[in-house]
């Protein structure tokens, strides 16, 4: 079979984040159309409240349990966004970083706020600012999941793999 595209790489994330809100009891449904600013639409299932999650897929094809950068050490994950995710606070926003490794057919899934994801993004771009040789500005930014252990290594404070699977984020 030919590697996958983007857009079903991406589909297959949204697919697997459904499946498992429904498998933890949360009512989801994805929102269809081009001018979409979230993929799910997610009922919390006693509070009623209502949601809205942000689906990032990476697609490994190795086995291995961790990325590498130079400037920001052993992480996770990493994905790529966009300028506007510096200025998303959206309390009702989350966004799903999902994980699917190829040669272990399974999915890793990380919950986090929006407004986490914001600041990471921000302070991530500034950090990379100003370490930089040169090159123009972008509007590339990548957003990263790192390890507990690795907590006083990272330049800026970063999100931790601890909120693998807290699917109970989208309640609090």
């Amino acid at each position: 079979m030919n590697e996958l595209d983007k857009n079903t790489i991406a589909l297959a994330g949204e697919f697997a984040v459904l499946s498992q809100l429904a498998l933890h009891g949360y009512d989801a449904n994805m929102s269809l159309g081009h001018t979409k600013s979230f993929d799910i639409f997610v009922s919390h299932p006693k509070t009623r409240k209502m949601f809205k999650l942000e689906v990032k897929t990476k697609y490994r094809t190795s086995p291995k349990k961790s990325t590498k950068s130079k400037l920001f050490g052993e992480v996770v994950g990493n994905w790529i966004m966009d300028r506007k995710h510096e200025g998303i606070k959206d309390p009702t926003l989350f966004y799903c970083f999902a994980i699917f490794c190829k040669p272990m057919k399974t999915f890793q899934f990380y919950i986090v706020p929006s407004k986490v994801v914001a600041k990471y993004v921000r302070e991530e771009h500034q950090y990379f600012e100003e370490k930089r040789k040169k090159g123009k500005d972008t509007d590339i930014r990548i957003f990263r999941i790192g390890f507990r252990k690795e907590k006083d290594n990272y330049p800026i404070v970063t999100p931790l793999a601890e909120n693998y699977n807290k699917w109970e984020f989208l309640g609090s």
